[in-house]
């Protein structure tokens, strides 16, 4: 089986000591250079020919965001960006991700294990490797119309939205997000994203769209014109009091190589909200949110997958309609559509 060929480029020498030898113990993936800044980086990637590259964003000579953006002009991979956990770093990684970066991890050390680092690193470059990069392109390259119709939703209900996503997803939620009318039932989102970071991108998020984003806290109720994204690190879980629909927020064992993990979130829906909700997996690599998926459907709830087409990696989607726990599959831009019909 080939080998995954991976550039590590960051100025610390301590991470790409830490990035080489964890990755070392993947039978899949192997180092084949490392780099202490852009300069070295772009030398080794004409020569080497990476299949992925993770990408420190602050570094002297050059900052990780600008070579990003000459990566993706001129010799486009797949990069995941590796970012300090601080608002700047947040803040940084989410340029990054506009700039075509498919991923981001924090450095290690910073809010997980380096065991648990590692784990998520080499997920998430086995699901990098898969990206269509000529397709990515094209996404980032695509304007919606500025006349696009809006959604509308005439009667609000006890109903909810329960939203699931990975690689390719910080661009897929934007997209879906921003069609939502601000009456839009209650939404619950879990993207796979290290802490902190999760603060920025919802940020950024309730910039764009008419319902209100923000981070979750524990014990935020989950009501109409709200969409509230899973912190890092921690695990988002629905719970219904009286008429009352919350969430907690809770640390536990990675699930799916993931915290937050998806399966966590769909199978608190599926035992709490029912036939109340909708669920939705959007693009990202592996299985997570497949078997809660099956939940929620069993449970009463309708639920859509994310076609193969417009997926960066059609990895979850493709996993939780195998299991069977998908309704319909329907390409990224209708799903704000078809998510107003079922409610």
């Amino acid at each position: 089986m080939r080998k995954i060929r991976v550039l590590v480029v960051d100025d610390s020498a301590v991470v790409r000591k830490v990035f080489s030898e964890e990755l070392s113990h993947e039978k899949d993936i192997e180092v084949v250079a490392t780099a202490p800044d852009p300069y070295v980086a772009r030398d080794k990637i004409v020569a080497l020919k990476p299949d992925v590259v993770t990408l420190d964003v602050e570094m002297p000579r050059m900052d990780g965001i600008t070579f990003l953006k000459k990566l993706m002009r001129y010799f486009p991979l797949p990069v995941i960006i590796v970012s300090s956990l601080t608002k700047a770093g947040g803040a940084l990684a989410m340029e990054a991700m506009d700039s075509g970066a498919v991923d981001v991890i924090c450095k290690p050390g910073e809010a997980y294990s380096v065991g648990d680092m590692s784990a998520q690193l080499a997920e998430k470059i086995r699901a990098a490797s898969h990206v269509n990069m000529a397709q990515r392109a094209m996404h980032l390259a695509s304007v919606r119309p500025a006349d696009a119709p809006r959604l509308s939703l005439t009667k609000t209900t006890n109903k909810l939205i329960a939203i699931g996503a990975s690689t390719g997803g910080t661009e897929a939620l934007k997209d879906v997000l921003t069609q939502f009318p601000a009456n839009t039932p209650g939404i619950m989102i879990v993207q796979h994203m290290p802490a902190n970071f999760t603060t920025s991108f919802a940020e950024r998020l309730n910039s764009l769209c008419q319902i209100r984003v923000k981070e979750a806290q524990d014990g935020d109720s989950v009501v109409p014109g709200t969409a509230l994204l899973a912190p890092g690190n921690f695990h988002m879980v629905l719970r219904r009091s009286g008429a009352r629909y919350y969430v907690n927020i809770k640390s536990g064992p990675l699930v799916c190589y993931q915290r937050p993990a998806v399966d966590v979130l769909f199978n608190s829906v599926a035992a709490y909200g029912g036939a109340n909700a909708v669920g939705v997996i959007l693009t990202g690599m592996g299985k997570d949110g497949a078997q809660g998926m099956l939940k929620m459907k069993e449970a009463g709830a309708q639920t859509i997958a994310q076609d193969e087409k417009t997926c960066v990696v059609f990895g979850m989607p493709k996993e939780a309609i195998a299991a069977g726990g998908v309704d319909k599959i329907v390409p990224l831009l209708d799903i704000p559509a078809e998510v107003m019909k079922m409610l």
